[in-house]
């Protein structure tokens, strides 16, 4: 150890030797509404990002969480935001990098000064993935859940003061399913294709205008492009290049696909998230195949990166 020591440049040993100080990021915003991403990576750790998560902040409160894949938990700490403002959750499906870290997030519950209502939504299941009701009995099911101990999430009970409420989306519907209203907040759910997985997007209308989150899907839907039509930002993923195999193909879109989404769909801006370390290194290239359908701005997201609604 001594030897490495003398081989490395004092920041680097500094480094080895203290824990790492996390960094408090600046709130997104004290007032107005924003979109800010927890996580922009994806289920490989190559991309040294957390996974798939983001908040929408209204008027200085996180009030909307949209997934919670590995890594969320501590971006959710980071960025400022209060599980006691939190009053929706949607998961768009059940793919560890989009709802590993729920468990952990929902656990302080056990640490707010009183009870709180939140709107727990995600897909309807097949053979291979629970539904959204059927995940959160498995993981806090009283005496038979993974995290039994927290079994008191569903009623604010048990020293819990989190009252979750679950409910399934039926991602077979073609017209959208309307899942939360408050403060002159509509959130809206659609199934959208990611291979055999069922998975939904959200669509969130605000007096500021209109936030599409998407996550993993091929682009196969057709009514996704009504569900996202007109958005202010509307994010995509970009996990993949447009030369990937069938299989991930069909589970993501590729540039190609992104691209001509948006330029049917018309967003003031493209977000990008759910970055993979291949993408990443192709990510100029990509974002050039994009604007060749789509000639609107185009942002490639980082952890905790923050976009404001301006109107």
């Amino acid at each position: 150890m001594k030897k490495l020591f003398r081989l490395l440049p004092m920041a680097a040993a500094l480094a080895i030797c203290s824990p790492v100080q996390a960094q408090q990021a600046p709130q997104c915003g004290t007032n107005g509404i924003a979109l800010q991403l927890l996580g922009s990576g994806g289920p490989i750790s190559d991309d040294a990002r957390a996974s798939s998560g983001a908040i929408i902040w209204i008027n200085g409160k996180a009030r909307i969480l949209i997934d919670a894949g590995g890594g969320t938990y501590l971006r959710y700490g980071q960025s400022g935001a209060r599980l006691e403002d939190l009053d929706f959750i949607g998961i768009s499906h059940f793919h560890t990098d989009h709802s590993a870290d729920l468990p952990a997030i929902l656990k302080g519950g056990y640490f707010l000064a009183k009870s709180h209502p939140v709107q727990l939504v995600g897909p309807t299941g097949n053979a291979n993935f629970p539904s959204m009701t059927a995940f959160f009995q498995r993981e806090f099911g009283k005496g038979k859940g993974s995290f039994a101990y927290l079994s008191g999430l569903s009623s604010a009970s048990e020293g819990l003061k989190l009252a979750v409420h679950s409910a399934d989306v039926d991602v077979t519907k073609t017209a959208p399913t309307v899942v939360w209203r408050g403060d002159g907040v509509t959130i809206s759910a659609l199934g959208i294709p990611h291979g055999d997985v069922p998975a939904l997007a959200f669509r969130i209308e605000t007096p500021k205008g209109v936030i599409v989150l998407s996550a993993d899907q091929n682009g196969s839907r057709k009514e996704f492009i009504d569900f996202a039509r007109g958005a202010d930002i509307l994010m995509m993923p970009a996990a993949i290049d447009d030369d990937a195999d069938a299989e991930s193909r069909f589970l993501h879109a590729t540039p190609t696909v992104v691209g001509k989404i948006a330029a049917a769909t018309g967003p003031k801006m493209l977000l990008l998230d759910h970055f993979m370390g291949r993408s990443l290194r192709d990510k100029d290239h990509n974002i050039q195949i994009i604007h060749g359908f789509y000639h609107g701005p185009v942002n490639a997201g980082r952890d905790l990166s923050c976009f404001p609604l301006s109107h």
